[in-house]
């Protein structure tokens, strides 16, 4: 599976736990902890494989921490807040995780070397763009 795909899968499962209305109706909200807890291993899941696979200096990991923190955490809270709204539109869920997804990837062209970025794109970022992009001049449009 390459890292797009597992990324992917891995943060749909996190959404699952976190935010999904259905899921969240059939199992039991998780409590606040459980959230956190999960949202902290996940995202330390996440800058680790960042870390090997990229081969980040200790100041580019506090800064993919740093960012993943942030913007994980700002998606999920949008996407709650949608969740709450009893938003069923599934665009509108989409359109708000494109665009964190997009400020994460702004974010790590600052921070990453040529090399990285270049590594960082054929581990699925290049593609994931390319599909955000698509979609929301496919939104646009309309």
């Amino acid at each position: 599976m390459n890292m797009s795909k597992y990324i992917a899968l891995a943060f749909a499962l996190l959404l699952g736990f976190l935010g999904c209305p259905s899921l969240s109706a059939q199992q039991g909200k998780p409590n606040q902890a459980e959230q956190e807890k999960k949202m902290d291993e996940f995202i330390q899941k996440q800058v680790s494989t960042f870390e090997t696979t990229l081969k980040l200096e200790p100041w580019q990991t506090f800064y993919v921490d740093s960012i993943l923190n942030h913007d994980f955490r700002a998606m999920q809270d949008e996407l709650n807040e949608l969740s709450s709204a009893k938003v069923s539109n599934t665009d509108i869920y989409v359109k708000a995780q494109d665009k964190w997804n997009e400020k994460i990837y702004n974010s790590f062209r600052k921070i990453l070397n040529d090399a990285q970025w270049t590594k960082y794109l054929k581990m699925g970022a290049a593609k994931d763009k390319k599909s955000r992009d698509k979609r929301k001049a496919k939104s646009e449009g309309k």
